[in-house]
């Protein structure tokens, strides 16, 4: 088969696992290399598009080795019984796919996951061997993701985080229960269990990194030379993706899982991925895929756990379960607790200010830092470029104090009181 022909296959079928972005990447890049040998970097602009936290582009190639796989999971379209074209890159391939089009400046760097062909070990030996040559024989500098097979050996886990950006292994489903009915040759143990091997790992490596720092500069007279600082190992964590409306889980329990796995493999990232149909669906799946918008919201409520406080437990405040689809889950939670509002920006805790609608992380910091040196006003939320009209029913300022009810549809509140045209306390000085 042609190589084009493969890439276009192989490229497709890449496209359903959405766990590829390139947070927590380090700014590395091939300049100022000592060998001279080296080329890619984890930074700039460059054919899948992920951003890093401080918002660099970082565009990968996102591949899978083959779409071949031995497991039969119904939702997958790549299952042993799928109708699809079949290809199957070679480890050569692969590795001059990725230097080619770094050279063509189309990625900055490599996602690479692939179907289970033969043992999962086999499998995981072709993908460490892409990393390893990437980073051995042409110094490549660039972003890598492998994406690990359950099961694989330690000992393959270890060599693939020495030479990878990112390591991540799929969670499939919210429940084991849905595992076991959806995807019946796969262990929930299992995946966990290679989880937890590379959350050790990774703790191993950092508890290294963090002796050698501590470790004297220079050696004493007759005493044996510093040694080299130990190898990292995947820098930018592990990621996992669970797929959403494949089965009947709620949302609350889909946070819960989510949690868990944050608190028990310290992830760097659960990605949703919302259920798509595929060609020759078994009947067990859903014909319909569900609204994108409730992947939308799992994202946000993630966030809300991750970044602003909340319990997974407080978030979904239906009775079904489930997230509404109508406001965010911020505001919902808001809705859902009027006794807390409104919140007197004057005086509120951070941990409070965070809970309220239309205040971000960023602006909850602005306020905190201006409110050292006076009373905030209703221009002020104006200059800080916030939506007041999301903003304004849930807080109290000096000259604003809100309607006594809070309705999702009108937000009713008593429109601010005219002030005099001052300084703006978040404009750049003149």
């Amino acid at each position: 088969m042609e190589l084009i022909r493969k890439l276009a296959i192989l490229a497709d079928a890449a496209k359903y696992d959405a766990s590829c972005a390139s947070s927590g990447a380090d700014k590395r890049h091939a300049l100022g290399d000592p060998s001279g040998q080296a080329i890619g970097s984890t930074e700039g602009m460059g054919i899948c598009h992920s951003y890093a936290p401080d918002g660099r582009c970082i565009s990968l190639l996102k591949i899978l080795l083959t779409n071949y796989c031995s497991y039969d999971c119904l939702y997958c379209v790549n299952r042993i019984s799928s109708n699809v074209p079949r290809a199957r890159f070679t480890v050569d391939e692969v590795v001059q796919l990725t230097l080619d089009f770094y050279r063509r400046n189309c990625i900055e760097g490599l996602f690479l996951s692939s179907g289970i062909v033969g043992s999962p070990d086999a499998t995981m030996e072709q993908l460490v061997d892409v990393a390893r040559r990437l980073r051995e024989e042409h110094h490549f500098r660039g972003y890598i993701h492998l994406k690990t097979i359950p099961d694989a050996s330690p000992a393959l886990l270890a060599e693939a985080g020495r030479h990878a950006d990112r390591l991540s292994i799929n969670i499939e489903l919210p429940t084991p229960e849905s595992l076991q009915a959806l995807a019946p040759a796969k262990s929930d143990a299992g995946i966990r269990r290679s989880m937890a091997r590379i959350r050790v790992l990774a703790d191993d490596a950092r508890g290294a990194a963090r002796q050698h720092a501590a470790a004297p500069a220079a050696a004493l007279p007759g005493t044996p030379p510093r040694r080299a600082a130990p190898p990292r190992f995947a820098p930018a964590g592990q990621s996992t993706q669970m797929i959403i409306g494949a089965d009947a889980t709620d949302d609350r329990t889909i946070l819960a899982t989510s949690a868990a796995l944050y608190g028990s493999y310290r992830l760097r990232r659960v990605y949703f991925s919302a259920f798509s149909p595929i060609p020759d669906a078994a009947r067990g799946l859903p014909l319909v895929a569900p609204p994108l918008v409730r992947e939308h919201r799992l994202y946000q409520a993630d966030w809300l756990t991750r970044f602003y406080g909340f319990g997974h437990n407080e978030i979904v405040t239906g009775s079904d379960g489930m997230l509404s689809l109508d406001a965010d889950p911020k505001l919902a939670w808001a809705l859902a607790n009027r006794g807390r509002f409104p919140v007197n920006l004057n005086t509120a805790p951070r941990e409070l200010l965070l809970r309220v609608p239309g205040l971000g992380v960023r602006s909850v910091d602005k306020l905190l830092a201006a409110r050292r040196v006076r009373r905030l006003r209703a221009a002020d939320l104006g200059r800080l470029k916030v939506p007041l009209a999301k903003l304004l029913p849930f807080v109290e300022v000096a000259d604003h104090t809100p309607g006594r009810s809070l309705d999702a549809a009108t937000f009713p509140m008593r429109a601010p009181r005219a002030v005099p045209e001052q300084a703006g306390l978040f404009d750049a000085p003149a």
